[in-house]
């Protein structure tokens, strides 16, 4: 569970309403149907008019990483990458398959099956590398999916505002009509603007971050596969890719 994402939402949308409590209004005054139907109800069907069902789907599916992120633990799979190496040194390449049916990750099942396959080691990373990009162009347009929902929401908050500033001008004659319309101009313009900056574009931005670092788990995973390939040594291998983790940074900035 990613604490901060529930804890910036939450921030977030405090400092909106305390902020207008401290001004001396109302929580009601932040509430209007019409301008969260007009914002949000235009901002959903243009962004539907703009992307594909699949991407909308995909994009629906990886929104859970906003507070579930996925759990890459890239010390375990440098050690597992490891005794892969020590296994195929010691059996053999074809020592290598009985791991296949226990592997979960089928990105680490395709590399196992082209190590078993005996492929070299140049066709093994141009396989992997094809399969890393189409998968990070694939979860980048659904991130990117959020990203223009944060562009349209503001013009849509305009619209909204432009709408009740024309149900104003329609009843200058009535008073008792102005409130609502006026009501509906200023509150869609807050909605498209803070649901922009608030929620959709941070959420692009925090899936963005996931996409390119699971990308980079695969291709931590993928030199060890062209490593073992290539047979060098486990204990090289291993030294290879520790330049992965974050614990090695952290040690090199404390060493400065």
């Amino acid at each position: 569970m990613d604490f901060l994402s529930v804890v910036g939402i939450i921030i977030g949308f405090s400092a909106i309403v305390g902020g207008n409590l401290l001004e001396g209004g109302q929580v009601t005054a932040l509430v209007n149907g019409p301008a969260f139907l007009i914002v949000l109800g235009g901002t959903l069907g243009a962004t539907l008019l703009q992307f594909p069902t699949a991407i909308f789907m995909r994009s629906l599916k990886i929104s859970l990483w906003i507070f579930k992120p996925q759990t890459l633990m890239l010390r375990k799979q440098i050690e597992k990458i490891v005794d892969w190496s020590a296994m195929a040194r010691k059996e053999g390449l074809l020592g290598l398959e009985t791991l296949i049916d226990l592997e979960k990750d089928d990105f680490a099942v395709k590399g196992l099956q082209l190590l078993v396959d005996g492929s070299e080691p140049d066709v093994i990373r141009d396989c992997l590398e094809l399969d890393i990009g189409a998968r990070e162009f694939k979860d980048l347009q659904a991130a990117r999916l959020f990203e223009a929902m944060g562009g349209y929401s503001p013009t849509l908050g305009i619209i909204g505002a432009v709408i009740g500033l024309i149900h104003v001008m329609k009843n200058l004659t009535d008073p008792a009509l102005l409130g609502t319309g006026i009501a509906t101009a200023f509150v869609a313009t807050i909605y498209g603007v803070g649901f922009a900056n608030l929620f959709f574009l941070p959420i692009a931005n925090k899936l963005k971050m996931q996409v390119f670092a699971l990308s980079q788990y695969r291709e931590m995973l993928m030199e060890g596969i062209v490593a073992i390939a290539e047979g060098e040594n486990p204990r090289n291998i291993e030294l290879k890719l520790s330049g992965y983790l974050d614990e090695k940074l952290k040690a090199k900035k404390r060493g400065r």
